[in-house]
Protein backbone atom coordinates (compact mmCIF):
# COMPACT_ATOMS: atom_id res chain seq x y z
CA UNK A 1 0.00 0.00 0.00
CA UNK A 2 1.40 3.45 -1.33
CA UNK A 3 2.44 5.85 1.92
CA UNK A 4 0.17 8.58 2.79
CA UNK A 5 0.95 12.01 1.20
CA UNK A 6 1.22 14.94 3.83
CA UNK A 7 1.76 18.39 3.21
CA UNK A 8 3.46 20.93 5.42
CA UNK A 9 2.26 24.50 5.53
CA UNK A 10 4.84 26.24 7.77
CA UNK A 11 6.32 29.73 7.44
CA UNK A 12 9.64 29.05 9.59
CA UNK A 13 11.81 26.92 7.73
CA UNK A 14 13.69 24.68 10.69
CA UNK A 15 10.53 23.93 12.04
CA UNK A 16 9.48 22.77 9.09
CA UNK A 17 12.39 20.98 7.99
CA UNK A 18 12.11 19.03 11.35
CA UNK A 19 8.27 18.24 10.96
CA UNK A 20 9.45 16.72 7.36
CA UNK A 21 12.27 14.72 8.82
CA UNK A 22 10.00 13.36 11.89
CA UNK A 23 7.41 12.03 9.00
CA UNK A 24 9.71 10.26 6.97
CA UNK A 25 10.58 8.40 9.42
CA UNK A 26 7.46 7.92 10.21
CA UNK A 27 6.62 6.46 6.91
CA UNK A 28 5.13 9.39 5.59
CA UNK A 29 5.72 10.76 2.62
CA UNK A 30 6.36 14.78 1.85
CA UNK A 31 5.60 16.19 -1.46
CA UNK A 32 6.12 19.71 -0.38
CA UNK A 33 6.47 22.10 2.42
CA UNK A 34 5.11 25.37 1.84
CA UNK A 35 5.87 29.00 4.21
CA UNK A 36 2.23 30.79 3.01
CA UNK A 37 -1.58 30.06 2.92
CA UNK A 38 -1.65 31.12 -0.89
CA UNK A 39 1.03 27.90 -1.48
CA UNK A 40 -0.63 25.94 0.41
CA UNK A 41 -3.85 25.84 -1.74
CA UNK A 42 -1.74 25.98 -4.78
CA UNK A 43 -0.14 22.76 -3.75
CA UNK A 44 -3.06 20.86 -2.34
CA UNK A 45 -4.62 21.34 -6.27
CA UNK A 46 -1.36 20.09 -7.59
CA UNK A 47 -0.74 17.41 -5.59
CA UNK A 48 -3.69 16.24 -3.62
CA UNK A 49 -2.47 15.25 -0.58
CA UNK A 50 -3.85 12.74 2.05
CA UNK A 51 -3.81 15.61 4.95
CA UNK A 52 -2.03 18.94 5.40
CA UNK A 53 -0.09 19.84 8.55
CA UNK A 54 -1.39 23.86 8.75
CA UNK A 55 0.21 26.49 10.94
CA UNK A 56 -2.39 28.96 12.07
CA UNK A 57 0.05 31.89 11.90
CA UNK A 58 1.12 32.77 8.45
CA UNK A 59 3.04 35.45 7.30
CA UNK A 60 1.23 37.35 4.86
CA UNK A 61 -2.50 38.38 3.72
CA UNK A 62 -3.97 34.96 4.62
CA UNK A 63 -3.58 33.04 7.34
CA UNK A 64 -3.86 29.05 8.28
CA UNK A 65 -7.56 29.14 9.12
CA UNK A 66 -8.55 30.96 5.89
CA UNK A 67 -6.25 28.30 3.73
CA UNK A 68 -8.03 25.69 5.69
CA UNK A 69 -11.24 26.43 5.26
CA UNK A 70 -10.52 27.10 1.46
CA UNK A 71 -8.94 23.17 1.05
CA UNK A 72 -11.57 21.78 2.97
CA UNK A 73 -14.40 23.09 0.87
CA UNK A 74 -12.46 22.86 -2.59
CA UNK A 75 -11.11 19.75 -1.88
CA UNK A 76 -12.49 17.58 1.03
CA UNK A 77 -8.80 17.20 2.38
CA UNK A 78 -8.20 17.19 6.14
CA UNK A 79 -6.25 19.37 8.32
CA UNK A 80 -4.43 19.46 11.13
CA UNK A 81 -3.25 22.64 12.87
CA UNK A 82 -0.03 23.25 14.25
CA UNK A 83 0.10 25.53 16.88
CA UNK A 84 2.00 26.89 19.53
CA UNK A 85 -0.72 29.50 21.04
CA UNK A 86 -3.84 30.87 20.21
CA UNK A 87 -6.02 33.36 21.25
CA UNK A 88 -10.09 32.94 22.26
CA UNK A 89 -11.11 34.25 19.14
CA UNK A 90 -8.51 33.05 16.66
CA UNK A 91 -9.79 28.96 18.52
CA UNK A 92 -12.81 30.09 17.88
CA UNK A 93 -12.42 30.65 14.30
CA UNK A 94 -10.52 27.92 13.92
CA UNK A 95 -12.94 25.24 15.20
CA UNK A 96 -15.39 26.62 12.52
CA UNK A 97 -13.45 25.03 9.63
CA UNK A 98 -13.71 22.03 11.34
CA UNK A 99 -10.33 20.61 12.06
CA UNK A 100 -9.17 16.70 12.48
CA UNK A 101 -7.00 18.10 15.06
CA UNK A 102 -4.36 20.20 16.89
CA UNK A 103 -0.63 19.51 17.78
CA UNK A 104 0.62 22.26 19.64
CA UNK A 105 4.19 23.11 19.69
CA UNK A 106 6.78 21.93 20.33
CA UNK A 107 5.09 18.30 20.42
CA UNK A 108 6.91 14.80 20.35
CA UNK A 109 7.03 12.28 17.35
CA UNK A 110 4.87 10.25 19.00
CA UNK A 111 1.97 13.49 19.61
CA UNK A 112 2.64 13.85 15.56
CA UNK A 113 2.30 9.74 14.49
CA UNK A 114 -1.05 9.49 17.28
CA UNK A 115 -2.94 12.92 15.54
CA UNK A 116 -1.76 12.13 12.15
CA UNK A 117 -3.61 8.53 11.98
CA UNK A 118 -6.27 9.66 14.29
CA UNK A 119 -7.33 12.23 11.25
CA UNK A 120 -6.59 9.63 8.16
CA UNK A 121 -8.58 6.78 9.90
CA UNK A 122 -11.57 9.69 10.42
CA UNK A 123 -11.51 10.72 6.92
CA UNK A 124 -11.76 7.22 5.75
CA UNK A 125 -14.85 6.90 7.51
CA UNK A 126 -16.16 10.36 6.65
CA UNK A 127 -15.82 9.32 3.03
CA UNK A 128 -17.21 5.71 3.14
CA UNK A 129 -20.11 7.16 4.73
CA UNK A 130 -20.33 10.05 2.47
CA UNK A 131 -20.29 7.26 -0.51
CA UNK A 132 -23.02 5.52 0.86
CA UNK A 133 -25.22 8.02 1.56
CA UNK A 134 -24.90 9.64 -2.07
CA UNK A 135 -25.75 5.71 -3.24
CA UNK A 136 -29.09 5.72 -0.83
CA UNK A 137 -30.05 9.24 -2.43
CA UNK A 138 -29.50 7.94 -6.04
CA UNK A 139 -31.25 4.84 -5.24
CA UNK A 140 -34.16 6.60 -3.67
CA UNK A 141 -33.95 8.86 -6.44
CA UNK A 142 -33.93 6.08 -8.94
CA UNK A 143 -37.02 3.69 -6.99
CA UNK A 144 -39.11 7.42 -7.12
CA UNK A 145 -38.78 7.89 -11.00
CA UNK A 146 -39.07 4.38 -11.53
CA UNK A 147 -42.74 4.07 -9.50
CA UNK A 148 -43.31 7.03 -11.28
CA UNK A 149 -42.83 6.15 -14.89
CA UNK A 150 -44.72 2.49 -13.90
CA UNK A 151 -48.19 4.59 -12.49
CA UNK A 152 -47.92 6.75 -15.82
CA UNK A 153 -47.43 3.40 -17.63
CA UNK A 154 -50.23 1.61 -15.61
CA UNK A 155 -52.73 4.39 -16.43
CA UNK A 156 -52.66 5.50 -20.31
CA UNK A 157 -54.11 1.64 -20.52
CA UNK A 158 -56.47 2.35 -17.51
CA UNK A 159 -58.01 5.47 -19.18
CA UNK A 160 -58.44 4.00 -22.24
CA UNK A 161 -60.55 0.86 -20.87
CA UNK A 162 -62.90 3.62 -18.91
CA UNK A 163 -63.36 5.51 -22.00
CA UNK A 164 -64.07 2.64 -24.21
CA UNK A 165 -66.70 1.29 -21.81
CA UNK A 166 -68.37 4.47 -21.08
CA UNK A 167 -68.83 5.15 -24.68
CA UNK A 168 -70.46 1.32 -24.52
CA UNK A 169 -72.47 2.24 -21.50
CA UNK A 170 -73.83 5.40 -23.32
CA UNK A 171 -73.94 4.67 -26.63
CA UNK A 172 -76.41 1.96 -26.69
CA UNK A 173 -77.09 2.31 -31.01
CA UNK A 174 -73.70 1.35 -31.82
CA UNK A 175 -72.44 0.42 -34.76
CA UNK A 176 -71.34 -3.43 -34.45
CA UNK A 177 -68.03 -2.68 -35.88
CA UNK A 178 -67.53 0.53 -34.16
CA UNK A 179 -68.45 -1.79 -31.38
CA UNK A 180 -66.25 -4.21 -32.12
CA UNK A 181 -63.23 -1.41 -32.16
CA UNK A 182 -63.80 -0.42 -28.72
CA UNK A 183 -63.84 -4.20 -26.88
CA UNK A 184 -60.55 -4.28 -29.00
CA UNK A 185 -59.16 -1.40 -27.54
CA UNK A 186 -59.95 -2.56 -24.33
CA UNK A 187 -58.31 -6.04 -24.79
CA UNK A 188 -55.54 -4.39 -25.84
CA UNK A 189 -55.38 -2.06 -22.96
CA UNK A 190 -55.52 -5.38 -20.35
CA UNK A 191 -52.62 -7.26 -22.20
CA UNK A 192 -50.90 -4.25 -22.08
CA UNK A 193 -50.81 -3.79 -18.35
CA UNK A 194 -50.66 -7.48 -18.13
CA UNK A 195 -47.27 -7.20 -20.16
CA UNK A 196 -46.35 -4.44 -18.16
CA UNK A 197 -47.13 -5.80 -14.69
CA UNK A 198 -45.04 -9.04 -15.90
CA UNK A 199 -41.81 -6.84 -16.79
CA UNK A 200 -42.00 -5.33 -13.10
CA UNK A 201 -42.64 -8.60 -11.46
CA UNK A 202 -39.31 -10.03 -13.40
CA UNK A 203 -37.16 -7.04 -12.85
CA UNK A 204 -38.07 -7.01 -8.98
CA UNK A 205 -37.64 -10.83 -8.91
CA UNK A 206 -33.85 -9.57 -10.75
CA UNK A 207 -33.41 -6.57 -8.26
CA UNK A 208 -34.40 -8.84 -5.28
CA UNK A 209 -31.92 -11.65 -5.72
CA UNK A 210 -34.90 -14.40 -6.58
CA UNK A 211 -34.26 -14.98 -9.81
CA UNK A 212 -30.59 -16.53 -9.72
CA UNK A 213 -28.16 -17.87 -12.24
CA UNK A 214 -28.31 -21.65 -12.62
CA UNK A 215 -26.55 -23.37 -14.85
CA UNK A 216 -27.20 -26.95 -16.34
CA UNK A 217 -26.30 -29.16 -19.75
CA UNK A 218 -28.21 -27.42 -22.77
CA UNK A 219 -28.76 -28.11 -25.84
CA UNK A 220 -28.54 -24.73 -27.35
CA UNK A 221 -29.58 -25.51 -30.98
CA UNK A 222 -32.44 -27.56 -30.14
CA UNK A 223 -33.53 -25.09 -27.85
CA UNK A 224 -32.72 -21.94 -29.86
CA UNK A 225 -34.71 -23.31 -32.84
CA UNK A 226 -38.14 -24.24 -30.54
CA UNK A 227 -37.85 -20.99 -29.57
CA UNK A 228 -37.86 -19.83 -32.77
CA UNK A 229 -41.10 -21.48 -33.80
CA UNK A 230 -42.68 -20.39 -30.88
CA UNK A 231 -42.29 -16.80 -31.97
CA UNK A 232 -42.68 -17.39 -35.50
CA UNK A 233 -46.33 -18.64 -34.07
CA UNK A 234 -47.17 -15.65 -32.41
CA UNK A 235 -45.71 -13.59 -35.13
CA UNK A 236 -47.70 -14.75 -37.90
CA UNK A 237 -46.89 -15.42 -41.99
CA UNK A 238 -46.27 -11.78 -42.71
CA UNK A 239 -42.74 -12.16 -40.79
CA UNK A 240 -40.08 -14.71 -40.79
CA UNK A 241 -37.60 -15.49 -38.34
CA UNK A 242 -34.34 -16.93 -40.19
CA UNK A 243 -32.32 -19.14 -37.70
CA UNK A 244 -28.63 -20.31 -38.59
CA UNK A 245 -26.31 -21.82 -36.33
CA UNK A 246 -22.31 -22.47 -36.54
CA UNK A 247 -19.64 -24.72 -33.96
CA UNK A 248 -20.82 -27.35 -31.50
CA UNK A 249 -23.94 -26.02 -29.80
CA UNK A 250 -25.49 -29.18 -28.44
CA UNK A 251 -23.35 -29.04 -25.79
CA UNK A 252 -23.67 -25.93 -24.12
CA UNK A 253 -23.70 -25.33 -19.84
CA UNK A 254 -26.23 -22.15 -20.10
CA UNK A 255 -29.17 -21.18 -17.84
CA UNK A 256 -31.99 -21.96 -20.22
CA UNK A 257 -34.41 -19.48 -18.03
CA UNK A 258 -32.38 -16.40 -18.88
CA UNK A 259 -31.95 -17.33 -22.26
CA UNK A 260 -35.03 -17.52 -22.49
CA UNK A 261 -36.16 -14.46 -21.10
CA UNK A 262 -33.22 -12.80 -23.27
CA UNK A 263 -33.69 -14.13 -26.64
CA UNK A 264 -37.46 -13.36 -26.56
CA UNK A 265 -37.62 -10.06 -25.57
CA UNK A 266 -34.67 -9.61 -28.35
CA UNK A 267 -36.89 -11.33 -30.81
CA UNK A 268 -40.14 -9.86 -30.06
CA UNK A 269 -38.50 -6.43 -30.46
CA UNK A 270 -36.79 -7.20 -33.98
CA UNK A 271 -40.39 -8.26 -35.26
CA UNK A 272 -42.50 -5.47 -33.52
CA UNK A 273 -39.84 -2.53 -34.57
CA UNK A 274 -39.71 -4.30 -38.53
CA UNK A 275 -41.14 -3.10 -41.47
CA UNK A 276 -43.81 -4.82 -43.34
CA UNK A 277 -42.91 -8.28 -43.83
CA UNK A 278 -38.57 -7.87 -43.68
CA UNK A 279 -36.90 -10.87 -42.05
CA UNK A 280 -35.36 -11.16 -38.99
CA UNK A 281 -31.99 -13.42 -38.41
CA UNK A 282 -30.92 -14.89 -35.14
CA UNK A 283 -27.25 -16.49 -35.63
CA UNK A 284 -25.89 -18.67 -33.42
CA UNK A 285 -21.83 -19.22 -32.82
CA UNK A 286 -20.95 -21.88 -30.46
CA UNK A 287 -17.07 -21.90 -29.08
CA UNK A 288 -15.62 -24.16 -26.48
CA UNK A 289 -15.37 -20.73 -24.12
CA UNK A 290 -18.09 -18.43 -25.41
CA UNK A 291 -21.57 -18.50 -27.02
CA UNK A 292 -22.52 -15.74 -29.30
CA UNK A 293 -26.01 -14.68 -30.29
CA UNK A 294 -27.01 -11.98 -32.88
CA UNK A 295 -30.45 -11.00 -33.46
CA UNK A 296 -30.50 -8.91 -36.44
CA UNK A 297 -33.23 -6.68 -38.11
CA UNK A 298 -33.91 -4.06 -40.91
CA UNK A 299 -36.10 -2.51 -39.10
CA UNK A 300 -36.81 1.59 -37.89
CA UNK A 301 -33.51 1.75 -36.21
CA UNK A 302 -32.67 3.09 -32.71
CA UNK A 303 -31.48 6.90 -32.81
CA UNK A 304 -27.93 7.81 -31.34
CA UNK A 305 -29.39 9.71 -28.68
CA UNK A 306 -31.75 6.62 -27.57
CA UNK A 307 -28.94 4.22 -27.79
CA UNK A 308 -27.29 6.36 -24.59
CA UNK A 309 -30.07 5.29 -22.11
CA UNK A 310 -31.04 2.11 -23.97
CA UNK A 311 -31.12 -0.58 -20.73
CA UNK A 312 -32.21 1.89 -18.13
CA UNK A 313 -35.99 1.48 -17.22
CA UNK A 314 -39.33 2.78 -19.36
CA UNK A 315 -36.74 4.43 -22.13
CA UNK A 316 -38.15 4.00 -25.43
CA UNK A 317 -37.33 5.53 -28.70
CA UNK A 318 -38.76 8.54 -30.14
CA UNK A 319 -39.34 7.04 -33.29
CA UNK A 320 -41.72 4.03 -31.97
CA UNK A 321 -44.51 5.93 -32.70
CA UNK A 322 -47.79 4.18 -31.52
CA UNK A 323 -46.00 0.76 -31.29
CA UNK A 324 -47.09 -0.75 -28.29
CA UNK A 325 -43.90 -1.50 -25.32
CA UNK A 326 -43.33 -0.84 -21.92
CA UNK A 327 -40.00 -0.25 -22.51
CA UNK A 328 -38.67 -2.40 -19.50
CA UNK A 329 -38.25 -5.34 -22.22
CA UNK A 330 -34.37 -4.55 -22.69
CA UNK A 331 -33.67 -3.76 -19.06
CA UNK A 332 -34.72 -7.59 -18.10
CA UNK A 333 -32.45 -8.28 -21.35
CA UNK A 334 -29.68 -6.15 -19.40
CA UNK A 335 -29.95 -8.32 -16.17
CA UNK A 336 -30.61 -11.39 -17.43
CA UNK A 337 -26.94 -10.84 -19.38
CA UNK A 338 -25.23 -9.73 -16.58
CA UNK A 339 -26.22 -12.40 -14.02
CA UNK A 340 -24.74 -15.04 -16.50
CA UNK A 341 -21.37 -13.08 -16.51
CA UNK A 342 -22.10 -11.94 -20.48
CA UNK A 343 -21.88 -8.94 -22.43
CA UNK A 344 -24.28 -7.12 -24.66
CA UNK A 345 -23.86 -4.73 -27.52
CA UNK A 346 -26.37 -2.55 -29.65
CA UNK A 347 -25.36 -1.65 -33.57
CA UNK A 348 -28.05 0.29 -34.94
CA UNK A 349 -29.10 3.05 -38.14
CA UNK A 350 -32.42 5.03 -38.20
CA UNK A 351 -34.21 3.21 -41.15
CA UNK A 352 -31.61 0.35 -41.70
CA UNK A 353 -32.22 -1.60 -38.69
CA UNK A 354 -30.92 -3.23 -35.52
CA UNK A 355 -28.27 -5.69 -34.49
CA UNK A 356 -28.25 -6.86 -30.59
CA UNK A 357 -24.75 -8.91 -30.26
CA UNK A 358 -24.76 -11.14 -26.79
CA UNK A 359 -22.11 -13.19 -25.63
CA UNK A 360 -21.93 -15.28 -23.08
CA UNK A 361 -19.11 -17.34 -21.33
CA UNK A 362 -19.28 -21.05 -21.46
CA UNK A 363 -19.71 -22.42 -18.37
CA UNK A 364 -18.19 -26.39 -17.20
CA UNK A 365 -20.87 -28.47 -14.97
CA UNK A 366 -18.89 -29.21 -11.50
CA UNK A 367 -18.28 -32.42 -12.02
CA UNK A 368 -16.48 -32.07 -15.69
CA UNK A 369 -14.26 -29.29 -13.98
CA UNK A 370 -13.39 -32.05 -11.36
CA UNK A 371 -12.61 -34.75 -13.81
CA UNK A 372 -10.44 -32.41 -15.26
CA UNK A 373 -8.50 -31.67 -12.00
CA UNK A 374 -8.37 -35.03 -10.95
CA UNK A 375 -7.02 -36.60 -14.63
CA UNK A 376 -4.24 -33.53 -14.73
Amino acid sequence: MAAEKILVVEDERIVARDIEKRLKKLGYVVPASVASAEAAIEKVAEVRPDLVLMDIRLKGPMDGIEAAEHIRTEYETPVIYLTAYADEATLQRAKATEPFGYIVKPFDERDLHVAIEVALRRQLSETAIRVALEKEKELSELKSRFWSMAAHEIRNPMTSILGCAQMLERESNLPEERRREFLYMIQQSVRSMDQLLNDLLEIGRVEGGSLKFEPAPLDLEQFCQRLVEEIQFSAGAHQRIVFHYQGDCERAYLDQKLLRHTLTNLLSNAIKYSLGSSLVYLDLVCTDQQVTLQVRDTGIGIPLEAQRHLFEPFQRASNVGKVPGTGLGLTMVKRCVDLQGGQIAVESEVGAGTTFIVQLPQHEPVNSQLQRTVSG
